[in-house]
């Protein structure tokens, strides 16, 4: 029987494959930092971490400082729950009109790329 946290990773597995959204589940294994996130998706170009949570629980304190620290560089960090899961496709949806292209993702993944390396 899965668990209720097992649910809604379930359903949020079904938006993103439904979307096209690439996507991993990082090994929770004890060999790596704590606290990262459930899913680690990539939208067009933008960066998408999502932690799993049953019913209407929120994420730890040191999941919240994961979450906010990738915010923090630009990216879109959520905590995705039972109540809120059926959101999950507008946020995708707002995640894609970012880039309305895949052209577009490409060059404006370019462009970071250029920028990093001229920081460098």
């Amino acid at each position: 029987m899965r668990t209720k946290e097992g649910v809604v990773k379930d359903k949020v597995k079904k938006i993103l494959d439904n979307a096209g959204v690439w996507y991993f589940f990082p090994a929770a294994n004890g060999y790596g930092r704590s606290a990262i996130p459930d899913i680690v998706c990539c939208v067009r170009g933008c960066f998408l971490a999502i932690e799993c949570k049953a019913d209407n629980l929120k994420p730890t304190a040191l999941q919240e400082r994961e979450l906010n620290k990738i915010i923090a560089n630009g990216g879109t960090g959520l905590c995705i729950n039972a109540e809120n899961v059926d959101q999950l496709p507008d946020i995708i949806n707002s995640l894609s009109k970012h880039y309305s292209t895949f052209e577009g993702a490409n060059m404006a993944a370019l462009k970071r790329k250029y920028a990093i390396e001229r920081n460098r």
